[in-house]
């Protein structure tokens, strides 16, 4: 089951939004425009989602409140929306389930958080439609989604697992490599790979080996020099990933994780993340560290790693980066182009003449790149 469309209302920089993705999606556009909001919505369907203490309360207070959330133009209309559709295939013209949630602050006395709308529809027809007679009754429901709730959600509770599992990566490998000095405090869901070497440590012994090598052997085209990868425990029992490079003493060649460079480990991260589970992925800027030349094959390497798969893996990318978008094999129907408007940020798909273009043989960095740049950003040289 895949996301083939979402639609929003009043979130963060987004007013109206109606987007269909792709089994890879890229977001583009200018600083500030909403890229990381965009992937944040799904986030916040997790965060309601999670089956060990989330909900929509907490979701909403994690995010510094509604205030924060809510779109700066919803003047009037300050309800919150969310519209996810699922299907099994991206070109599906029904969906397969259509999952709904409004929410907006109470407006009287502790402000909290209520259901406006929330709905759930199976090929069409509904299996929820909130507020109900109870909810009229009880108010104190409307504080709480279906979604989140075991003994409510039964009826789809696939869409509550999917959400669930949804996986974010932005790994900074300063926090990685200095996790001891850091203190080990760990941010929920830890999104910026911070105990990534412990995930490694709890994945069975025999699928982390076998992963391990897959990454050798991309590091081994990538990395000049790089012979081997392994993971071991030390003394302590502290996870370490170690790696070999050529040298001319046969044991000198080692070095472990706080001596690699900034690009490996972000390379690393990014490549355990695609053979990891089937759920959804968001990746942050993927491009952060590393070569240009490296950068321009990571959709070939997503693709290859993909077509191995039983079940694949839908990604949401967020990018600046004219070498990954100049690959030829990028589908353009997973381009989303974020731009400014009146009314906050706007959402598209590539129209008919970049269409035209890039079936022509041009890229997306030559055909899309340059229109989700700052207007004035050639400028910024006179300051």
């Amino acid at each position: 089951m895949y996301i083939t469309k979402l639609k929003l209302k009043n979130w963060k920089n987004f007013q109206e939004a109606e987007i269909n993705l792709r089994e890879c999606t890229y977001l583009l556009g200018a600083n500030a425009l909403g890229k990381s909001n965009l992937l944040d919505v799904f986030r916040f369907l997790r965060d309601i989602s999670k089956p060990q203490g989330g909900g929509l309360q907490k979701a909403v207070s994690d995010r510094d409140g509604i205030k924060k959330l809510r779109c700066l133009h919803a003047k009037r209309d300050t309800e919150v929306r969310i519209e996810v559709h699922f299907a099994a295939d991206f070109d599906a013209e029904i969906a397969e389930w259509e999952y709904c949630v409004g929410f907006k602050a109470e407006g009287t006395g502790l402000q909290r958080i209520v259901i406006t709308e929330e709905t759930v529809k199976q090929k069409g027809n509904y299996l929820l439609i909130r507020p109900d007679k109870e909810d009229t009754k009880d108010k104190e429901r409307l504080t709480q989604t279906h979604l989140e709730q075991i003994q409510t959600n039964q009826k789809f509770r696939d869409i509550a697992k999917f959400f669930s599992e949804v996986d974010y990566l932005h790994l900074v490998p300063q926090l990685l490599k200095y996790s001891d000095k850091i203190g080990g405090n760990y941010l929920e869901d830890d999104p910026f790979g911070q105990g990534f070497l412990k995930s490694l440590a709890t994945t069975p012994k025999k699928t982390r080996a076998s992963r391990l090598q897959r990454i050798q052997s991309a590091l081994e085209k990538a990395i000049p020099q790089f012979e081997a990868l392994q993971f071991e425990s030390d003394e302590m029992g502290h996870p370490h990933l170690k790696a070999r490079y050529k040298h001319y003493r046969p044991n000198a060649g080692w070095q472990k994780e706080k001596q690699f460079s900034d690009g490996t480990l972000r390379l690393i991260g990014i490549l355990w993340s695609l053979l990891g589970s089937s759920s959804l992925l968001l990746l942050e800027e993927p491009e952060l560290s590393l070569n240009d030349g490296i950068v321009e094959q990571i959709p070939v390497m997503m693709w290859r790693l993909q077509k191995e798969r039983k079940k694949r893996r839908q990604t949401i990318i967020t990018t600046h980066s004219e070498s990954l978008l100049s690959n030829q094999g990028i589908d353009g129907r997973g381009i989303i182009i974020l731009e400014p408007g009146q009314n906050g940020t706007k959402v598209r798909h590539i129209n008919q003449e970049e269409e035209i273009k890039i079936n022509a043989g041009f890229s997306i960095a030559q055909v899309v790149l340059p229109k989700a740049r700052p207007a004035l950003s050639e400028q910024l040289s006179l300051f």
